[in-house]
């Protein structure tokens, strides 16, 4: 069976998900940017804060790329980043509020993404929505063709 044939790439590539792939690329390069601009000028100030912003980055950039490509892979690579997204928002802005000397410096999670308008508190969400739509989708697809 070839890769691409478990997926519905119409719907990958138009609609709410190119809107939330293209989402997930303006995250990736604001907190990547972001976290090498802060790592490079100051890392001793607030280390963990700024790794944890490079972490939040690479999240966005794997997200992003897996939600592009089609196929039952790339649905797995994407539902991963995005729980650990999730996970990450959520612990990371739970403990920048409770334990704010962890943190002397935000991150891109801190304040459950406040510094970011919440999207990172949201994205995830419809990002999981979305994967879980995408194969509700595939699976009465392949019903009806059988």
């Amino acid at each position: 069976m070839s890769e691409v044939s478990g997926d519905s790439p119409a719907t990958r590539g138009s609609g709410f998900g190119r809107v939330l792939v293209l989402i997930y690329a303006i995250l990736a390069l604001a907190a990547t940017a972001r976290s090498v601009y802060q790592i490079i000028k100051s890392f001793d100030d607030a280390p963990v804060a700024y790794l944890l912003s490079a972490v939040a980055g690479v999240v966005y950039i794997v997200a992003a790329i897996a939600l592009a490509k089609s196929g039952e892979r790339a649905r797995k690579v994407a539902f991963a980043a995005i729980v650990f997204e999730l996970i990450g928002v959520l612990v990371v802005g739970t403990l920048s509020l409770t334990m704010s000397d962890l943190f002397p410096h935000d991150t891109v999670w801190s304040g459950f993404g406040r510094g970011y308008g919440f999207v990172p508190l949201i994205l995830p969400i419809l990002g999981l929505w979305w994967l879980a739509r995408e194969r509700k989708s595939q699976r009465t697809t392949e019903a009806v063709s059988s």
